[in-house]
């Protein structure tokens, strides 16, 4: 029997659905999962394919020419360690691994660094887009040994999403865990991206009293301008949809408690650990945390008083407001995106290309929208950009917008319907553009209480006082 030329190690949606893509280009597949029915699903999926349906870890890596190339779509964590112990004794130099799972980035360089030495070769691959992203075409990020980057190339190039330009939405990243850093940075956007929407979606509802399917034809407008992208489209879509059961729309009768699987917080920590500013990302996580506290949430509105909802104004002006409102906090949420992307890469130095990774993002993933060109024409003109917001256009724009956006937040606040999103992000702004904050007073009080020392402004050094008479 042919060997075949890919191999994929759990067949779950994720892994199924990419393997159908990768057969669908001209590439041969063997795929194999601890699961049985996993593996008789894909057995009867790709019926009359060049693909292979395996049931030991023996027969999948002996199906496999050399150098063998093995995707693993499994759990981050301990599964992607016990894959990695049941095919290595199978493996010989110059096989490669590849981790697609969204998996914390250290956790790659730790396995990048375990498998030195024997010639198998790593990389830790975000993939974006969902399953139809992973049937039709992802966002794809890889990292690792560089030289395994020639094996994997034009198989992850051929299936990756096709930018309106063509160019695959897919590229080297750099070495180590970039890869999944990147992803994991994607992933946090993502949260940011998704709580600024619901929470203008929750003033349109709560304050202007608009029903969903209302919202969802604002948000259909708003997906043709400067806000098109797949979040706000699919917004438009869930809001425009019915229960069968019960006529309500959908969003009605979905509880309002949000799941997370953890991008979102090792994002925030991993900010934190850099000494990178990322409110509006760490926000979003707390949001949701919030959010799943429900009983609490339902016993406190019967405890805890808020203002009247009493608002009164031109409903299409105040739309308008909060369309502008949303895209300039998109804009800092992005922005503290790719801080931290510039933190980590002088950190480890990985040489991430900050305009690469935005074309990257541009179609298959799940942050795809329209204003990425602007970021990748923004690294393209300064390549060195501190920040996104000192760009030439993202600094009309944030500027020409802050008024509405000032505006929703303070409505916002005045009748206690909670943004923390749209409120970060413009605290972000706003102590972005000051000279001076007021941490003088508290390097002051830091000196006072610990003797932890002070800068002074008119001459260089470190500085205590005796803040009390001894």
């Amino acid at each position: 029997m042919a060997k075949q030329s890919f191999g994929i190690v759990g067949l779950g949606v994720m892994g199924e659905n990419l393997a159908l893509n990768i057969e669908s280009r001209g590439f041969s597949v063997a795929g194999f999962d601890l699961d049985g029915k996993k593996v008789a699903s894909f057995s009867a999926r790709t019926q009359g394919k060049r693909a292979l349906a395996t049931r030991t870890v023996e027969d999948f890596v002996a199906s496999l020419e050399s150098p063998r190339r093995i995707l693993m779509m499994v759990p981050a964590g301990r599964p992607v360690d016990a894959a990695i112990a049941s095919l290595r004794p199978h493996l010989q130099a110059g096989d490669l691994l590849i981790d697609g799972g969204n998996t914390y980035f250290a956790d790659t360089a730790r396995r990048i660094a375990e498998l030195a030495g024997t010639g198998i070769l790593y990389i830790g691959t975000g993939v974006s887009g969902g399953e139809e992203g992973a049937l039709h075409g992802p966002a794809i990020m890889p990292g690792g040994n560089p030289e395994a980057w020639p094996l994997v190339r034009p198989v992850l190039r051929a299936i990756a999403a096709k930018a309106e330009d063509g160019a695959p939405c897919c590229e080297w990243i750099g070495g180590g865990g970039a890869g999944h850093f990147v992803k994991m940075v994607h992933n946090g956007i993502e949260y940011g991206d998704m709580q600024m929407i619901c929470e203008a979606y929750f003033l349109m509802a709560r304050l202007l009293g608009l029903p969903a399917e209302e919202i969802g034809r604002v948000f259909a407008d708003w997906n043709r301008g400067e806000l098109a992208s797949y979040l706000v489209g699919i917004t438009a879509e869930i809001l425009g949809k019915r229960d069968p059961e019960t006529g309500k729309p959908m969003v009605d009768v979905i509880l309002d408690t949000a799941e997370q699987k953890g991008t979102g917080k090792w994002t925030s920590q991993v900010a934190l650990d850099l000494g990178v500013p990322a409110p509006t990302i760490a926000d979003a996580v707390f949001a949701r945390t919030l959010s799943a506290i429900k009983k609490e949430r339902v016993a406190a509105a019967n405890v805890l008083g808020g203002p009247r909802l009493a608002w009164s104004g031109e409903k299409p002006a105040f739309i308008e407001s909060i369309r502008k409102a949303l895209f300039a906090a998109k804009i800092c949420s992005y922005a503290q995106g790719f801080q931290l992307l510039r933190a980590a890469d002088q950190e480890h130095h990985w040489d991430l290309q900050f305009g690469t990774i935005a074309s990257l993002w541009r179609a298959g993933c799940i942050i795809r929208a329209q204003f990425l060109g602007k970021i990748r024409e923004a690294y393209a003109r300064a390549p060195a950009l501190a920040n996104l917001l000192l760009d030439p256009y993202f600094a009309e724009v944030t500027t020409a917008y802050q008024p509405e956006w000032r505006k929703v937040v303070a409505v916002a606040a005045e009748h206690g319907i909670a943004v923390p999103a749209l409120m970060s992000a413009l605290a972000y702004y706003d102590g972005y553009r000051t000279a001076v904050l007021p941490a003088n007073l508290l390097q002051a009080q830091r000196d006072y209480f610990g003797a932890h020392t002070y800068q002074r402004v008119d001459r260089d050094g470190k500085f205590h006082t005796q803040w009390t008479e001894p």
